[in-house]
């Protein structure tokens, strides 16, 4: 599809470095094939990154790129990071695309410029996850605590503000949408993100493990699935590292083994392979559990969330299953779930799998991102008559 209106765009993102590699990062990769665009970021380490799709490429950034330890992550000075993204001139731009999950929507733009946002999810530590925030952070207690605390309230009021500098919102499923309206009072289209299915292949015939892959931190669960399998006795692969690889290999038993990080054809080789992927995160949309679905594998995840979007739960679809859902992050609900699998795993046919999958190909993204751009820059450059 061409956009009837030829425009100069901007393309902010909040970082790219070799450790920022989800789901946003995707989306990222797939707008600049839409359109043509400068990309912007808080931080660049992907652009001199020899095995990156932007090496070489000309990537403006903002102060906090030579700061010490930048590379490792922002995060650290989250204090400075809306300084940071208002730093970006990007007066030379008819449009700017932000893609954002933290700060980035927050560009500094006159009223003549189109600003469209895909958001990806509203911030979460300064939002919803505030206290988990807190807690696993170990600076939700003292003096430590209370400066955290007003830092977290000033920057929800700070985000709130920076939200109304966006012309229209994008975001990533209706749960993200719902998020975005009980933070920002701003309505969003959902156009999920791009996954490319092609990419894995079906395997009919799986192996007697379960697998999860997932960065290993405290809001992706990983350690109460760990735990289930310790109780279920039932072989578990966990591909993924993060702070928290340490004790999970503490806490795994002889049947659970922990692979850490590894390169995409091992992972695509176990996610075809693997009898049933296992996910206890709430996640805003969740690119891994479609990936899985497009090898033909079922799904045993929190029924939360976007997997409620992407996955077909057993009990509503006993026809057209594609995975199993539990409705707590507990021990007991992932136990119970995978126990009620194992009764029905007849249920789950491989190639039904695939075809949800197919909902969310990169071919349907481009075609909605470049309709809802286009219907975008009509009402915004073009008067009514």
């Amino acid at each position: 599809m061409q956009l009837s209106v030829t425009l100069k765009y901007a393309l902010v993102h909040e970082w790219l470095t070799p450790q920022a590699t989800g789901g946003s990062e995707l989306v990222v990769r797939e707008i600049l094939r839409c359109i043509n665009a400068d990309l912007y970021a808080l931080i660049d380490f992907e652009s001199t990154n020899s095995q990156s799709y932007l090496f070489g490429r000309k990537i403006g950034t903002t102060f906090l790129q030579h700061l010490p330890f930048s590379r490792s992550g922002v995060q650290k000075y989250l204090p400075l990071l809306p300084l940071a993204i208002e730093q970006l001139d990007l007066r030379a731009y008819d449009a700017i695309v932000s893609s954002s999950h933290t700060v980035a929507k927050a560009v500094l733009a006159s009223p003549q410029q189109l600003h469209v946002c895909y958001c990806h999810s509203p911030m979460r530590f300064a939002w919803d996850m505030t206290f988990d925030y807190l807690r696993f952070s170990g600076m939700g207690r003292g003096l430590p605590g209370i400066a955290t605390r007003y830092l977290l309230h000033r920057l929800r009021q700070w985000d709130a503000i920076a939200a109304n500098r966006v012309d229209y919102f994008i975001a990533n499923s209706h749960h993200t949408a719902r998020r975005i309206w009980r933070c920002y009072r701003r309505p969003a289209t959902v156009i999920y993100p791009p996954v490319d299915v092609d990419r894995f292949p079906v395997v009919k015939d799986k192996q007697d493990f379960y697998l999860t892959v997932s960065r290993l931190v405290s809001y992706k669960q990983v350690s109460t699935i760990v735990r289930a399998f310790n109780q279920l006795k039932k072989p578990l692969v966990v591909i993924g590292t993060g702070p928290e690889l340490s004790e999970i290999r503490q806490l795994a038993q002889s049947h659970v083994q922990i692979l850490g990080e590894q390169p995409n054809d091992v992972v695509e080789k176990y996610m075809a392979q693997a009898k049933a992927f296992v996910y206890a995160a709430l996640e805003d949309f969740g690119i891994a559990i479609v990936e899985a679905q497009a090898c033909g594998t079922p799904v045993i995840a929190l029924g939360a969330g976007g997997a409620l979007e992407t996955v077909r739960d057993l009990h509503r679809y006993p026809n057209s299953a594609t995975g199993i859902f539990f409705l707590e992050q507990t021990v007991d609900a992932l136990v119970a779930a995978v126990e009620k699998f194992e009764a029905n795993w007849v249920a789950f046919d491989s190639d039904r799998i695939r075809t949800q999958a197919t909902q969310f190909t990169p071919k349907i993204f481009e075609e909605q991102f470049l309709a809802f751009l286009e219907r975008s820059c009509q009402e915004f450059f073009v008067p009514n008559s």
